[in-house]
């Protein structure tokens, strides 16, 4: 099914007439920030019974929840193995339990009645930038027999004949994981939660909270909202009243590009039908509109046009797929996303009444959605399980000076990636051309009849020489042999 990334409706190009919020309102849960995570939760409380209105400081999806390649997986953005050391192998499980939960509520979500064009496409295969067989056989049976997560390991050979490329070595082949078109969704997203009752309001910032008594007062430049619950689902644009909470977040942007069409030749060199990303986190591609590639790779810790990255993204593809040629950026995209310093998101209770749904950037769409549906059930059916959250407190981020250590740790970063996969494609040739030089010596010995002498069926084998056997003859070799004086 086709997704038309490049030709939005008026209600997601933000051209509709939005509505703003100008007159004063009570709620039972006050959400500000209309994002993919504010938009779970404002559904799921509706859907619940509880009255719901969203603040938001623009227009919808303005930002990364409207500018993402709507990729769905289970997991987080710290590694499995690190996750289970931080919080024991059992929560670790209960954790991977509630991601699951959130894939599956975009699936149910993400249909062609709900969404109509949503074009929902199956699997994601996850390529190794270096020769890491040896390495993925432990991680797929903790995900097979620990975590219940439908995985296949693909051998060098198989991930080459689906992605014609030697970049890429082993690849783990996730068939459950799935993506939809990303603008679609987050504005899908807000047409359900208005059919279930929510009320969303655009271009109302936030000027200031009182999160103190039992009903919280929210003011906004026009009027002012009171609410037993405040949810505060944004990232590093919270605004000034939410400072504290931004200064956790470090800003990443991450910049994608949409080729223009590109024919058939790019089915014979990306087989592979779902998303495609690298274990370093560098690249994320798949095919979209029939024949386009749509392909993110640049970041920054500043926010910078994204036009700007259209040449690096069209080297990117260059470098990896060198048969495509040189190819045409048709559509730049991008948004900023905040992440936190131990690498999970940040979902839980601050104080009474007031709760946190951020810092989703690197974790993928299911991780919001699992927030939607954890808050609102903690809300409205006392859940406890966003305790699971705890070990991962509200971390400052370093401020200015966090965001250039942040660049430049990513830089070396993708640096290193690059130089330890350039490592591991020397290595591959040379092992090739070793290969390749035996098989011509073994060749040459055979035409020159000095290679191992065949003997005919049914002779007994020759049995070697012992050295005792050995030194008679030596003997009369050397009493056969005159000295020289």
């Amino acid at each position: 099914m086709s997704e038309t990334f490049t030709s939005v409706s008026q209600e997601e190009a933000g051209l509709r007439e939005r509505a703003r919020l100008t007159f004063d309102l009570d709620a039972d849960i006050c959400v500000i920030g209309a994002g993919l995570a504010g938009l779970s939760i404002a559904l799921e409380a509706a859907r619940l019974g509880a009255s719901v209105a969203v603040l938001e400081g623009r227009h919808i999806g303005w930002n990364a929840s409207g500018n993402q390649l709507g990729t769905v997986m289970t997991g987080f953005a710290l590694p499995l193995a690190d996750l289970i050391e931080r919080i024991g192998l059992e929560d670790a499980r209960e954790l991977w339990a509630l991601s699951k939960e959130g894939a599956e509520f975009v699936r149910a979500n993400a249909t062609e009645e709900n969404m109509p064009g949503i074009g929902v496409s199956n699997g994601v295969l996850e390529v190794s930038n270096v020769d890491a067989g040896d390495r993925l056989i432990s991680r797929l049976q903790m995900l097979n027999e620990d975590f219940d997560t439908e995985v296949e390991g693909w051998q060098v050979d198989r991930v080459r004949d689906v992605l014609k490329t030697d970049h890429y070595f082993h690849g783990v082949h996730y068939p459950k994981a799935f993506q939809v078109d990303g603008r679609k969704y987050v504005h899908g997203l807000a047409a359900l939660a208005r059919r279930a009752g929510a009320r969303i309001f655009e271009d109302t910032p936030v000027v200031s909270i009182d999160h103190s008594g039992i009903r919280k007062r929210i003011v906004t430049p026009s009027a002012r909202l009171r609410a037993t619950h405040i949810v505060l689902a944004g990232n590093i644009h919270l605004g000034a009243p939410l400072k504290r909470l931004s200064e956790t977040l470090l800003p990443v942007s991450r910049y994608a590009g949409i080729t223009a069409p590109l024919g058939e030749r790019v089915h014979d060199i990306i087989a592979f039908k779902g998303s495609v990303m690298d274990s370093d986190g560098v690249d994320h591609f798949r095919i979209v509109d029939g024949d386009r590639l749509m392909w993110e790779s640049p970041e920054t810790t500043w926010a910078a046009r994204p036009q700007r990255f259209a040449g690096a993204v069209k080297r990117r593809i260059r470098n990896i797929f060198p048969e495509l040629g040189n190819v045409e950026i048709a559509d730049m995209f991008g948004g900023a996303t905040g992440q936190t310093v131990h690498g999970m998101p940040q979902i839980g209770q601050l104080r009474k009444g007031l709760w946190v749904a951020s810092g989703f950037g690197r974790q993928g769409m299911n991780t919001s959605a699992m927030a939607g549906q954890l808050i609102a059930r903690s809300i409205l059916w006392g859940d406890e399980r966003w305790r699971l959250f705890s070990p991962f407190e509200l971390v400052w981020a370093g401020g200015a000076t966090g965001r250039v250590a942040g660049q430049l740790v990513g830089i070396w970063g993708r640096a290193s990636s690059a130089a330890a996969g350039s490592l591991a494609r020397y290595r591959e040739k040379v092992r090739v051309k070793d290969r390749e030089r035996e098989a011509r010596l073994a060749e040459a010995n055979r035409a020159a009849g000095t290679g191992p002498r065949r003997l005919h069926p049914g002779h007994p084998p020759v049995r070697p020489a012992t050295p005792r056997e050995r030194a008679p003859e030596a003997s009369r070799a050397g009493e056969e042999e005159p000295v020289s004086q």
